[in-house]
């Protein structure tokens, strides 16, 4: 068995972890896709594969954009949260102690439009 591994034998596709994962599908792809080639739907092998490789980077997409939005939740939880936290401390203080918010600078005034006078 040795000398089979030094010379590169029982080295194959199904002996590689650390790729097995890129390399197959899940087995409710597998099933749609088992019953679909049963069905003939795709008319080649080619067919099949570019099917395949569609619902793995579909399949890639939904799942990076579910943990996107799921971040974000996260996000806007937390920020709920300090933000009760503050007025919960504010309340606390009580009504005599405000603390005066820090003033925010007034946005540029425009200059008042000239009115038009109407030509009678």
């Amino acid at each position: 068995m040795k000398e089979a591994k030094r010379k590169g034998c029982h080295s194959g596709y199904g002996k590689r972890k650390g790729t097995r994962e890129s390399k197959k599908i899940d087995k409710h792809m597998y099933h749609d896709m088992y019953m679909k080639v049963k069905g003939n739907v795709f008319k080649n092998k080619r067919v099949l594969m570019e099917s395949i490789h569609k619902s793995k980077a579909e399949k890639a997409r939904e799942k990076t954009l579910s943990d996107q939005f799921e971040a974000k939740r996260a996000k806007n939880k937390a920020s709920r949260e300090r933000k009760f936290a503050r007025r919960e401390e504010r309340l606390a203080q009580g009504p005599g102690e405000k603390v005066a918010p820090t003033p925010t600078p007034a946005p540029a005034t425009q200059p008042a439009q000239a009115t038009k006078k109407a030509k009678k």
